[in-house]
């Protein structure tokens, strides 16, 4: 969601949508370059707003999709006279949107880019990562503590789930620091630019990733407890011992490597788990 004078049309921002709109042009400019649009790419935009990105990063292109859930603002960015007929304009909940069938009718991985709003931005994340494999790469405009959480490691306080499902899907590379003064209105946290680029082949094998989802939920559910208490249930402690596996680590103690190979066990002995 971002502003621009030549799309701006007194739109006033939508706070149960999250809205924040980006004003500083130095900072959009810096965002098309690291984005680098190319002729024939499949670029899709998650929550366009006033158009602001959405404007020059067409200009790149025949087409741009974008996805905005907000009704005023997806009706304006259609039937703008200059954008309207270089987009492709879906007005849904992206949450909801099936990236998988605009990859297959298009025939190329997309590659996907917006400023996501700060309350649905890690589930958000989440369902992205249904559609990895039609993927070529995202760039997004997240909270510095979202952030924080995708690239932290083992024993830091932000090392969570989302820390451990990002980095089995991707590289992470934070690209630009943006203050909170960059907005209209102003949020109360500042934001960072973050590439996501999907691996070819992911670190570590996993037989059935669902079951990676399902250990990390229950796990960090509980962060506190050691893994002993937290996932008693699934693992004993011979089996983790098996597995290498300090029974008295805490779920922000495991790592990646880790919790893979418990899921792995988990497949090869075929345990009975609800997910």
């Amino acid at each position: 969601m971002f502003i621009n004078n030549r799309t701006n049309r007194k739109h006033y921002a939508r706070k149960r949508f999250g809205q924040h709109f980006l004003k500083d042009q130095n900072i959009i400019n810096n965002i098309v370059a690291s984005i680098c649009p190319k002729k024939g790419d499949v670029l899709v935009e998650i929550g366009p707003g006033l158009g602001a990105l959405t404007d020059p990063i067409s200009r790149y292109l025949d087409i741009l999709t974008v996805i905005e859930l907000d009704r005023d603002l997806a009706y304006r960015l259609k039937n703008h006279p200059f954008l309207g007929p270089k987009l492709t304009v879906y007005q849904q909940d992206a949450m909801n949107f099936d990236f998988s069938e605009l990859a297959k009718k298009q025939n190329k991985k997309l590659r996907v880019f917006g400023n996501l709003p700060y309350n649905i931005s890690t589930p958000l994340i989440f369902h992205l990562f249904k559609y990895i494999e039609w993927i070529k790469d995202m760039h997004f405009m997240l909270q510095k503590e979202i952030v924080d959480r995708l690239v932290a490691l083992p024993g830091s306080k932000h090392y969570g789930r989302l820390s451990v499902i990002t980095q089995y899907y991707c590289q992470i590379i934070r690209i630009l620091e943006v203050p909170s003064c960059a907005f209209m209105p102003i949020p109360k946290v500042d934001s960072v630019l973050v590439c996501q680029l999907p691996f070819t082949q992911p670190p570590h094998r996993v037989n059935n990733v669902d079951l990676l989802k399902y250990i990390t939920m229950i796990a960090f559910m509980q962060r506190r407890k050691t893994i002993r208490n937290s996932l008693g249930d699934i693992f004993s402690e011979k089996s983790l011992k098996e597995l290498n596996i300090d029974a008295s680590l805490r779920a922000e103690n495991i790592t990646l490597e880790q919790y893979c190979n418990m899921a792995n066990w988990l497949s090869e002995y075929k345990i009975d788990i609800t997910i």
